[in-house]
């Protein structure tokens, strides 16, 4: 019985990004998310330091914060289409 749940368990909470990679992923597709990857990323740096100096921080720790953040939600994101990026409504919380 436990093993069911843990299969159950691994199945449900495995990154999208593992189970890609286990049904194949073509050369043609990774560039595609490439140039994608690198189109959300011009848009989300400037976003990112942005919303580091309204929230009272330094430029580069918006960077720093948008850069690791991003390989993080790349990683353990639970989609296979997804955008991440910084939002508005955390400079708020952060500020107080």
């Amino acid at each position: 019985m436990l093993k069911k749940i843990w299969e159950r368990l691994k199945a449900d909470y495995t990154p999208k990004s593992i189970e890609v990679l286990r049904k194949g992923y073509s050369l043609s597709l990774f560039k595609r998310d490439c140039i994608s990857g690198l189109t959300v990323s011009i848009v989300s740096l400037p976003l990112a330091m942005a919303l580091a100096i309204a929230s009272g921080l330094t430029p580069a720790q918006g960077l720093y914060t948008a850069i690791v953040a991003g390989f993080v939600i790349a990683l353990m994101g639970g989609s296979r289409f997804q955008i991440g990026g910084p939002t508005g409504a955390f400079a708020i919380v952060v500020l107080e």
